[in-house]
């Protein structure tokens, strides 16, 4: 007899809103207006390299600046817990805090590079405003760096096994995963603003 295990698995979390159409109107008009009046927000954008708009450099309070970050807030904190029960998370009584937040408009043509997310234990992105050919999100096998000699997967590997996953989100979409896990946004082939507001939980 013989079988193959699966281990060491990662997983990806996936939350669908679709009630959520005037919680995403409020977000991206939200996040063109702040766009417009931070400019500490636009200077830390063009300084990195950040090709739109981002508030991660410039302002920590984004749940009091309007109350759509709050209600959004209170959607996140309930998927946080299902993913961290999905994983197998042993708190030891500690729980997960929503540590920072924060706004994300990319324009056409604009990509975010490969990254991770230190100091925390759940990252992601909520969705408010996804156009056709909106970029996807990128994820990389944390593996990947030892596999030097090994060949690559034909066209037929599962999602599982692949060394890179595409996910491509809509409006109304959550994603969540371990803050250690690599990824990037790709190009963003759309005609119009992606809009996203992305998210760090800690365990205290």
């Amino acid at each position: 007899m013989s079988e193959t295990l699966s281990l060491f698995t990662t997983r990806v979390h996936r939350a669908v809103f679709p009630k959520a159409g005037a919680l995403n109107d409020d977000i991206v008009a939200a996040a063109l207006s702040f766009a417009e009046d931070d400019e500490a927000g636009r200077r830390w954008s063009e300084e990195n390299g950040y090709p739109g708009y981002t508030s991660y450099g410039s302002f920590t309070d984004l749940l009091s600046r309007a109350p759509c970050f709050a209600a959004l807030k209170k959607l996140l904190d309930v998927e946080a817990a299902r993913f961290a029960k999905t994983v197998h998370f042993d708190l030891g009584g500690g729980r997960l805090r929503l540590d920072n937040i924060w706004l994300n408009i990319l324009e056409p043509g604009g990509f975010h590079a490969g990254h991770i997310h230190p100091h925390s234990v759940i990252s992601g992105t909520y969705y408010a405003q996804v156009p056709d050919g909106a970029s996807a999100l990128k994820f990389e096998d944390p593996r990947l760096p030892m596999m030097m000699a090994a060949p690559p997967r034909d066209d037929a590997a599962p999602a599982d096994l692949r060394n890179f996953v595409y996910l491509a989100p809509t409006a109304g979409t959550a994603l969540m995963w371990e803050s250690w896990l690599r990824h990037e946004v790709v190009r963003n082939d759309a005609d119009d603003l992606r809009i996203s507001v992305s998210f760090n939980y800690r365990w205290e």
